[in-house]
């Protein structure tokens, strides 16, 4: 069931959405060659105590059954897609950092996800970084009142396929509101056709996941990283918004 949100509850997801966006700059600022993900984990954590939030990734539950997620941020680098467990690898000059972050504040989530290079890296990948990003916004701009869902769907997908990135279709978007994940799923490929008509009140966390080689993924040993099957880099950008009157409003932009 799809929940349509109140100025009231609206109002709660824009601090939430404040946060996420207040928190995932000072990591993206502290993003550089020696730094481990572990170190940014810690800074999320300590930046959601200082503004009363709650990290809501730490602890939450493996849908496979598995050990719950131990981290505040999902850290992942280079092949890997979402997920990635922060921890003492440090990074390195050339690689791609997505970070993905989200808290509940008043009882309301906000989530969003970057992709950060790491001092100098691959034209190739900084251009998987660029197309990322803007299919990102390309899916934003179509999420207006009377739209079909699938009409954010398809600007994704036709934004990366045109420069010849893959769409990784395993991982979607998701509705969020009370909770970190609600109906509907968001996939990043598909027909203009599909899905529920876009209706004022909504709110999506919508995230294109783009691979520079397969669009396959396989899950690691530690349950929770995934990674692109050939090995290739993959980037994930996202934002919370709300479909208004006035337009998709991005309640996490930084």
């Amino acid at each position: 069931m799809i929940t349509l949100k109140t100025a009231a509850e609206l109002a709660s997801m824009r601090q939430a959405g404040a946060v996420v966006a207040q928190v995932l700059s000072m990591l993206e600022a502290k993003t550089r060659p020696g730094v481990t993900t572990g170190l940014l984990n810690a800074l999320a954590e300590e930046e959601c105590l200082k503004r009363g939030a709650v990290p809501v990734f730490k602890n939450y539950p493996n849908p496979r059954g598995g050990r719950p997620f131990p981290g505040a941020i999902c850290a992942s680098i280079n092949e890997e897609v979402v997920h990635g467990i922060p921890g003492n690898r440090p990074l390195k000059e050339g690689d791609i950092l997505s970070i993905d972050f989200g808290v509940l504040v008043n009882g309301f989530a906000g989530d969003s996800a970057i992709t950060i290079p790491v001092g100098e890296v691959h034209p190739r990948a900084a251009k998987l970084i660029q197309i990322t990003e803007e299919a990102l916004m390309k899916g934003i701009q179509q999420a207006v009142i009377g739209n079909r869902l699938g009409m954010v769907s398809n600007a994704i997908q036709t934004h990366a396929e045109k420069h010849g990135f893959s769409v990784v279709k395993e991982f979607v978007g998701h509705g969020i509101g009370k909770n970190m994940h609600e109906d509907p799923p968001i996939p990043n490929y598909g027909r203009q056709d599909r899905g529920p008509t876009l209706k004022q009140g909504m709110t999506l966390a919508i995230e294109p996941m783009l691979n520079i080689g397969t669009f396959k993924v396989v899950t690691k040993p530690d349950e929770w990283t995934v990674v692109t099957q050939d090995g290739q880099y993959s980037a994930h950008f996202e934002h919370t918004i709300a479909v208004t009157e006035h337009g998709p409003e991005i309640l996490t932009l930084r």
